[in-house]
């Protein structure tokens, strides 16, 4: 499974790539407001920087809500830099302008999904990666693994190539059931990455190895 960080925090997504196991980035306008980054250049611009750190794909979402301003906004997006893989929500344009994308060559992450009939159109348009949104079901007491589980069986059945990509992921265990599901990609805060590092008995371990060393080679 590959791993990205949702975050537009720059030391944040240079500390998950030195950590050596980051895939990829994701970005949506709310991270981008929570850095301060306003603007359509200063936003851009942020894009381009991301792209420097990380060797993967990186997602940059789209503002407009109508089809012709996803397209424009889609393709100046991909034009930042061969890493961008443009990010569309799930609506009935951002169907429309996923099939134009794919036609033209230009990835693309279908974002907002909360369904398995919305990540079904979402692979019949030819998207990279379809974003089932984990936590956001859990808040409203659905079942966002399940979802993720869903779309994967039928991805296999029906054999599309469409990337399930976990998102809205909160903690570590949901990175640990979303591997369980079989996604292809959990995107995650940098805390629920370091998660998996965590283990009492590797610190015990740990600890008594370094004192049994202690023992026998002193200080």
């Amino acid at each position: 499974m590959k791993f990205f960080i949702d975050t537009a925090n720059l030391d944040q997504i240079r500390e998950a790539n030195n950590l050596g196991v980051l895939d990829g980035v994701t970005t949506n306008p709310s991270l981008m407001a929570k850095e301060g980054i306003k603007g359509v250049e200063n936003q851009r611009a942020h894009y381009q920087k991301i792209c420097e750190i990380v060797d993967g794909d990186v997602s940059a979402e789209v503002i407009a809500t109508d089809y012709e301003g996803m397209i424009k906004e889609g393709e100046e997006l991909a034009a930042l830099n061969p890493h961008i893989v443009v990010k569309v929500p799930c609506i009935e344009a951002g169907i429309k302008a996923i099939k134009y994308f794919t036609e033209e060559g230009i990835r693309t992450n279908c974002t907002l999904v909360f369904s398995r009939g919305q990540a079904l159109l979402a692979a019949k348009a030819g998207a990279t990666y379809v974003s089932p949104f984990v936590g956001r079901l859990d808040d409203i007491s659905s079942d966002g693994i399940e979802l993720v589980r869903g779309i994967v069986e039928m991805y296999h059945y029906y054999g599309y190539e469409t990337q399930v990509l976990a998102a809205s992921i909160r903690s570590t265990q949901h990175i640990i059931q979303c591997i369980e599901a079989g996604a292809d990609v959990a995107t995650c805060p940098l805390a629920a990455i370091k998660g998996l590092l965590k283990h009492p008995l590797t610190d015990s371990g740990l600890a008594t190895f370094l004192a049994d060393y202690k023992k026998v080679n002193g200080d």
